[in-house]
């Protein structure tokens, strides 16, 4: 049985300070703690891909002021669905 390794805290920052779709992750690295516990709630009640994307869409946009490309929420919401499958 595996320790479910994939799904913490501590990789989802990871992952979301390697995006670091507005760049201050090198000077901020809890910038994008606000995503964190929605995220893994909706990962851990088996949010798909889409739903993860439409997030992080709606949280660049609303939260960030940001306009993102269709692909990169898409992206970054494969990188979480694997980094789940990893806790599986």
């Amino acid at each position: 049985m595996r320790t479910g390794t994939g799904l913490t805290e501590k990789n989802l920052r990871q992952l979301l300070n390697e995006w670091d779709p507005i760049g201050v992750a090198d000077e901020v690295p809890d910038e994008y703690d606000c995503m964190l516990a929605p995220l893994l709630g909706m990962l851990r009640r088996g949010a798909d891909r889409a739903e993860i994307a439409a997030f992080l869409r709606t949280e660049l946009v609303e939260h960030f002021g940001l306009t993102p490309s269709a692909s990169e929420p898409e992206a970054v919401a494969t990188r979480l669905m694997a980094l789940k499958a990893e806790d599986a």
